[in-house]
C-alpha cells in the first residue's frame, strides 16, 4: 500500500522535549524582560500616564526591552505549548516567525554592507534625535553617556551636535547652566584624579580648549573604527544566534513532520 510507511509512525519524544526545553528558556527570558520593562516604566510613572511614551522624541530603551520581551514570551509560549500538545498550528507559527526573524537579520546585514552611506545617514539622524531628548529620559541619558564614555566620543559627528539639545545649545534662550556645554560623559578623565568623572568641568566655553578637556571624535566615527577591530567577535555572535535559530527551526520542522505522519497513519 502507498501508506505502508506510516504504519509505525510516532512522535519522537526526543525532539518533542528538546524543543520544549529550547523554548522554556525563551519563555522565561521573555518573562524577565517584560517584568524589567514594566518595573522601569512604573518607576518613571509611565504606567500611570502612557502619554509620556509618545511625548519622548527619542528612543525610550524600555520600549525596546518590552518589545523583545513580548516577542520572546510569545515565541516561547507557542513553542512550549505546541511541543507538549503536539499542536501543528502553534509549531508552524513558531517556526515561521523564527524563519522571518532570521531572514530579516540577513536582510539588515546585507543592507548595512551594500548601502553603507544610507545606513550612516540613518544612524546619524537617529543619534541626533536622541540627543534632543537626552534630558527627557533617564534611561536614554544613561545609554548615551555610557556610549560616549566607553568609546571616548562626543555627539554623532562631534561635540557641536549637542547644540541640537535645548539645554546645551548656545543659541537657545534657555537659562540652563549647561548652555554652550556638553555632558559629563564627553569630558576627558584626568589621570591624576582617582574620583568619579563627574568632578570634571561640566562644559567648555571655548573651542580652543576642546582637545585638552573633551572628546572631539564623533560616536559614529568611533563605532566605525570599533567594528573592524572587533569583526571576529561580531561575526561570532551573529553566527551563534543564527545557529540557535536554525536549530530551533530544525526541531520544529522535524516535530511537525512526525505529527503529520502520525495523523496520516491514523487516517488509514
Amino acid at each position: 500500500m502507498h501508506y505502508y510507511r506510516y504504519s509505525n509512525a510516532e512522535v519522537s519524544c526526543w525532539y518533542k522535549y528538546l524543543l520544549f526545553s529550547y523554548n522554556i528558556v525563551f519563555w522565561l527570558a521573555g518573562v524577565a524582560f517584560l517584568a524589567a520593562g514594566l518595573w522601569a516604566w512604573s518607576e518613571k510613572g509611565v504606567l500611570s500616564d502612557l502619554t509620556k511614551v509618545t511625548g519622548l522624541h527619542g528612543l525610550d530603551p524600555v520600549v525596546l526591552v518590552l518589545v523583545v520581551g513580548i516577542v520572546m514570551f510569545t515565541l516561547g509560549f507557542a513553542g512550549c505549548v505546541g511541543a507538549l500538545r503536539e499542536n501543528i498550528c502553534l509549531l508552524k507559527f513558531f517556526c515561521g516567525t523564527i524563519v522571518f526573524i532570521f531572514l530579516l537579520e540577513l536582510a539588515v546585514a546585507v543592507m548595512a554592507f551594500l548601502f553603507q552611506d544610507w545606513v550612516r545617514d540613518r544612524v546619524k539622524e537617529f543619534f541626533e534625535n536622541n540627543i534632543k531628548s537626552y534630558r527627557d529620559d533617564i534611561d536614554l541619558q544613561n545609554i548615551i553617556d555610557s556610549l560616549q564614555r566607553i568609546n571616548h566620543c562626543c555627539g554623532a559627528q562631534g561635540p557641536e551636535d549637542w547644540d541640537f539639545n535645548i539645554y546645551f545649545d548656545c543659541k537657545s534662550e534657555s537659562k540652563s547652566r549647561e548652555k554652550c556645554g556638553v555632558p559629563f560623559s564627553c569630558c576627558i578623565p584626568d589621570p591624576a584624579q582617582k574620583t568619579n568623572i563627574l568632578i570634571l568641568p561640566l562644559y567648555i566655553q571655548s573651542k580652543s580648549q576642546w582637545d585638552d578637556q573633551i572628546f572631539v571624535k564623533g560616536c559614529i566615527h568611533a563605532l566605525e573604527a570599533w567594528l573592524p577591530r572587533n569583526i571576529y567577535i561580531v561575526a561570532g555572535v551573529f553566527i551563534a544566534i543564527s545557529l540557535l535559530q536554525i536549530f530551533g527551526i530544525f526541531l520544529a520542522r522535524t516535530l511537525i513532520s512526525d505529527i503529520e505522519a502520525v495523523k496520516a497513519s491514523n487516517a488509514f
